[in-house]
């Protein structure tokens, strides 16, 4: 009971108050952090996970710089990688419950028992099949996935080897712990929500900052110095990028939207000139933890005070488009069938809709239910197949596109708004944009 207090209390402390300042907590903090939001989903997640699958026993095996990335969701905050080879093992055991086990050179944090003594075994493999011995596990589950490269982790060498050294009568146990990964990386627990609202909040305030009249000079200031403002910005608050930035317009020429060329260089290095509609898709990183969010401004011209009624017209569309697709969220509902439902009811409304949204949580472009993607909008194979399940966060991420007889062409307002899939449906962690930015 103590310990459950303590936790509660330490991540109250450091996700909630300091948080909700947002002065980023100094990195000793972050390793507490860290470190007890492990522990808490390897003891209360982990075994619910186990139980719900059917696993017995849970190996991910990785070596130093050729990480599982699964096991970099599990390693002490202090820890950037394995050290030589690091075996992690769970067994879910009848009478007490899943035991964390470290069958590696050093003692791997504070969540998981020492299981390897070199002194008395020098062989690391002997070690573990000792262990597995020892448990009798009906199934033994590694980290091997077609469709999801976060559950794939199981390089070919330790495979190889850990199948040289188990004894033949394990070898038909050994299954994928595909169904086991994907949830383990895709569940969100309480403190975890609390960072993450904070952290989406933040990064609404940074795309706010950046598209303004303090950062942006009409007529000087381009696509590219906006881009490397955003690094900037991030590194100066000691937070970081999951991925660089991308800022792209639009605006009354000629120029035909690229969906690919928006996204991998915004255009070029555009400068930024009064009536453009400006676009960023921004991620932070923090606490292990990511967003992923895109939103426009307008840039006024002389005279205006709010945006032309058609641009904010068409950002209402984009909100409808929000709005039908969760609305069509239902636990245990596929990717594929939510993304084609979504399509059709979007099209009856008279949108021309692009649905692209995926998982949000240790990777940015997470494990879990994919619900589309800008260049596979008849359902995805594998990852679209995949079944919503409750306590999961996704980023809300899709484009409209509307013809603006103002500037004889078709443009598209593409949101990436962040959020959370529970009991009660879909809500974001810090509201949506349904306003355009001004830059005056």
């Amino acid at each position: 009971m103590f310990y459950r207090i303590a936790i509660t209390f330490i991540l109250a402390i450091y996700s909630v108050e300091s948080l909700a300042q947002w002065q980023p907590l100094p990195l000793r903090e972050r390793a507490a952090v860290i470190d007890n939001i492990t522990e808490q989903r390897i003891k209360q997640l982990l075994p619910k996970l186990m139980d719900k699958h059917g696993v017995d026993m849970w190996l991910i095996i990785s070596r130093e710089y050729n990480e599982d990335p699964i096991i970099k969701t599990l390693l002490p905050a202090t820890w950037h990688s394995a050290r030589r080879r690091t075996i992690l093992a769970f067994v879910n055991t009848p009478n007490e419950g899943v035991k964390a086990l470290a069958i590696a050179p050093y003692k791997v944090g504070n969540s998981f028992e020492r299981a390897w003594d070199k002194a008395k075994q020098p062989d690391q493999w002997q070690a573990l099949v000792d262990i597995i011995n020892q448990y009798q596990p009906k199934n033994i589950a590694l980290n091997e996935s077609e469709f999801w490269g976060h559950a794939d982790g199981l390089v070919i060498t330790d495979k190889r080897e850990l199948i040289d050294a188990l004894p033949q009568k394990y070898h038909h146990r050994l299954v994928s712990a595909e169904p086991l990964a994907i949830a383990w990386l895709e569940t969100r627990i309480a403190p975890e929500l609390d960072i993450m609202e904070n952290l989406v909040a933040q990064a609404h305030r940074i795309i706010a900052e950046g598209f303004s009249s303090d950062v942006i000079e009409i007529g000087k200031t381009t696509t590219e110095d906006m881009q490397w403002w955003f690094r900037e910005k991030v590194l100066a608050i000691n937070l970081q990028t999951w991925f660089h930035p991308s800022v792209a317009i639009q605006r009354s020429d000629n120029v035909k939207f690229d969906h690919e060329d928006s996204f991998t260089n915004g255009y070029g290095d555009q400068i930024i000139q009064q009536g453009d509609l400006l676009h960023v898709d921004f991620g932070l990183t923090y606490l292990r933890l990511n967003t992923d969010t895109q939103q426009h401004a307008y840039v006024l011209q002389k005279g205006e005070t709010q945006a032309p009624n058609y641009l904010t017209n068409a950002l209402q569309k984009g909100n409808l488009l929000q709005d039908i697709f969760t609305n069509e969220f239902t636990k245990g509902r596929t990717g594929n069938a939510v993304l084609k439902s979504s399509l059709e009811k979007a099209k009856a409304k008279g949108l021309k809709p692009t649905i692209y949204s995926h998982p949000l949580g240790y990777h940015g472009h997470g494990a879990g239910t994919t619900l589309g993607m800008w260049d596979q909008q008849q359902g995805v194979r594998g990852t679209g197949d995949h079944p919503l399940h409750y306590n999961t966060a996704y980023s809300i991420e899709l484009n409209n596109a509307i013809y603006i007889n103002a500037w004889q062409k078709e443009i598209r307002i593409m949101l990436e708004e962040d959020a959370y899939f529970d009991e009660r449906g879909i809500r974001y962690f810090d509201g949506r944009q349904t306003e355009l930015l001004l830059v005056k």
